[in-house]
């Protein structure tokens, strides 16, 4: 029972979330429907304990990054930065890039270490306009963001700072560069699939003559006036290479020489800056580049107040929503019955480790909604045993390194999944509407990606 309880409970969760539930009540409801299937467990501490405290516990760490991520891509739209940067886009590269540009708009972010929520907020009022202009569908904007945001940049490409490339590294004794050759297929395949893949949408929307579309304003749009006075493109763009430029220097420069020891009391966690820098660095990154966009525009702004406040009240749901999805994700996890799944998966392939740990992160990061959740899981179960047959056999660590990242990349964008129902709320759009191509884009792309990687890593590539 507590087995068929954990896979109801799952496959509710993504059926209603599909449906257009919230979340928000989805998630807790569902948790505790899997605790009153698995028998003897207490509900309310299940709750309480569990689930709260999961979800406070994220809300503490990523607050900040979806409130400043929200105010800057708020303050970008409102300034008529966003709609500058478009129109040039749209000039340079032409109207029937638009999606290409914008996915790569996302993976310059994001490779720069830029936060997937972060750029969420930040991009999307710039290729919202940009898909107008174009006249591209919106429906498929939440899958242009997706494929540059969390497919190539956050497990393929060799040095992404993505948590999914670091979290490998001590189990197998890698680095951010582990397998870059294998990295860089992968990831050419996650970008030229999920390009070709929107483009001949695009195009078969074009050819029922299908515009962009009518839809409701979201609180993360621009109200601009069509004849409003737009900065020159330089001024535009400046803020959005300031967050990247300064989320490096603050990581690499600034952060490390900074004397932290005061971290380990436990007044501040008792914690390291090797831990906070991430976070830290980010926050610095944001509070600046928004100073920065909020004085080159001065003029242009017709109500900065109630900018900034939109932007901060456009925050709340997106981190709720996610952050939801993790106490869910605890909850599971911290049932008996998910040790059964757990240990399953990870049998799948026993004289095959590079296959039985593909197998095992997708199947837990589906289950938990999360990539790095899932793919912990799986480390901490039985990392040092996989490492080990992979030894043995002759495999080598990069290559487990690798293909333990892309897997985390595959199943965790399932419906329920908390950075997919965070962009759809962005966009303002539903997973009736925009998730099919999400998947394709998000799951079915990655999955055969993951497999080439590990046909070629077989063959001593």
């Amino acid at each position: 029972m507590g087995l068929f309880g954990i896979l109801l409970s799952l496959a509710l969760l993504m059926y209603l979330a599909y449906r257009g539930i919230n979340v928000l009540i989805l998630a807790p409801l569902l948790a505790l429907l899997a605790v009153l299937m698995a028998g003897d467990l207490p509900i309310l501490a299940t709750y309480t304990q569990i689930f709260m405290k999961s979800l406070g516990g994220y809300v503490i760490t990523y607050f900040p990054l979806f409130l400043l991520g929200a105010i800057f891509g708020k303050v970008m739209a409102d300034s008529g930065a966003a709609r500058t940067i478009a129109e040039q886009i749209v000039e340079r590269v032409g109207a029937h890039r638009a999606i290409l540009a914008v996915v790569l708009a996302c993976g310059v972010l994001t490779y720069g270490g830029v936060s997937l929520f972060v750029v969420a907020f930040a991009i999307y009022p710039i290729a919202n306009a940009l898909f107008r202009s174009a006249g591209v569908p919106k429906r498929l904007l939440p899958a242009a963001i997706a494929l540059g945001s969390f497919t190539f940049t956050m497990t393929a490409f060799p040095g992404t700072p993505a948590i999914q490339n670091a979290i490998p590294m001590p189990f197998f004794g890698t680095n951010v560069f582990a397998a870059p050759i294998l990295g860089t297929v992968a990831g050419l395949i996650m970008l030229g699939g999920g390009v070709l893949w929107l483009n001949r949408r695009s195009a078969a929307a074009h050819a029922r003559s299908e515009g962009y579309g009518q839809h409701e304003r979201t609180a993360a749009d621009s109200s601009l006036p069509e004849d409003m006075d737009l900065p020159g493109f330089w001024v535009a763009i400046l803020p959005v290479i300031s967050v990247i430029a300064l989320n490096a220097l603050f990581t690499y420069v600034i952060i490390p020489q900074m004397n932290a020891t005061y971290l380990a009391d436990p007044k501040y966690g008792a914690t390291s800056l090797q831990s906070v820098a991430g976070i830290w660095a980010i926050i610095g990154a944001l509070v600046v580049s928004i100073v920065l966009a909020i004085g080159l525009n001065w003029r242009r702004f017709t109500n900065l107040t109630d900018s900034i406040n939109s932007g901060t009240m456009g925050s709340l749901l997106p981190i709720f929503n996610t952050a939801s999805e993790v106490g869910y994700g605890a909850v599971i996890a911290s049932l008996p019955a998910f040790a059964i799944i757990r240990d399953a998966v990870l049998g799948l392939f026993p004289t095959n480790p590079v296959a039985s740990l593909a197998v095992a992160v997708n199947v837990l990061a589906g289950i938990t909604g999360s990539a790095s959740g899932g793919m912990s899981i799986a480390l901490q179960a039985l990392g040092e045993q996989f490492a080990t047959m992979a030894r043995e056999q002759g495999i080598s660590m990069e290559l487990m390194h690798r293909v333990t990242a892309l897997s985390s990349g595959g199943f965790d964008a399932l419906p329920h999944n908390g950075a997919v129902i965070t962009l759809l709320a962005i966009t303002g759009l539903t997973h009736k509407k925009s998730y099919g191509d999400i998947f394709v884009v998000s799951v079915a792309i990655p999955v055969l990606a993951t497999i080439v990687v590990i046909i070629l890593g077989s063959l001593g590539l």
